[in-house]
């Protein structure tokens, strides 16, 4: 059994954002984290999950994923993303990170469990410190997904990268 935790972060939203994570199996713990320049408290939320759950070496893992995050939680829970899977993700925010979270979802067995966020959870605690601190470190990658997913919004066709309405 894999234990995982996570949190996301952003100052601002959109702004600078991180994410961390943290892996427990038995005696065993990985804590993983990052960010991005600009981005949303959701796609973070949304980005530990994926890549703590891709960090699982094993295949058909049995793992419980807590998180403080009602929209990632929820859309399994609720199966609303499967349907918007069946739609195409039509008309859907971050569409490029759902779609990596069910190909990495689907080779392991995952339950997924809400947890109140600042609440005195030692490990969602420790998550978010890792998500903060990840949205506070210097020369931060651009989240190319957010920024596709802006121009591809914009009311202005012609927006570029260099010109979103950020």
């Amino acid at each position: 059994m894999i234990n995982i935790y996570t949190d996301g972060a952003a100052r601002g939203n959109p702004g600078p954002g991180g994410w961390g994570a943290l892996l427990r199996s038995g005696s065993h713990s990985k804590e993983l984290s990052g960010g991005f320049l600009c981005t949303t408290n959701n796609r973070m939320e949304l980005y530990a999950v994926i890549v703590a759950l891709e960090a699982i070496k094993k295949k058909n893992a049995e793992v419980t994923v807590y998180s403080d995050s009602s929209y990632v939680c929820d859309a399994v829970n609720k199966s609303w993303l499967f349907g918007w899977e069946k739609k195409g993700f039509a008309k859907k925010k971050n569409p490029d990170l759902w779609i990596r979270f069910l190909e990495v979802y689907r080779r392991h067995n995952v339950k997924l469990v809400w947890i109140k966020g600042h609440n005195g959870h030692l490990e969602n605690e420790r998550c978010d410190r890792l998500a903060v601190n990840a949205s506070m470190a210097d020369n931060l990658p651009e989240d190319i997904g957010y920024l596709k997913q802006c121009v591809e919004r914009s009311p202005d066709s012609s927006a570029t990268a260099g010109t979103l309405p950020l």
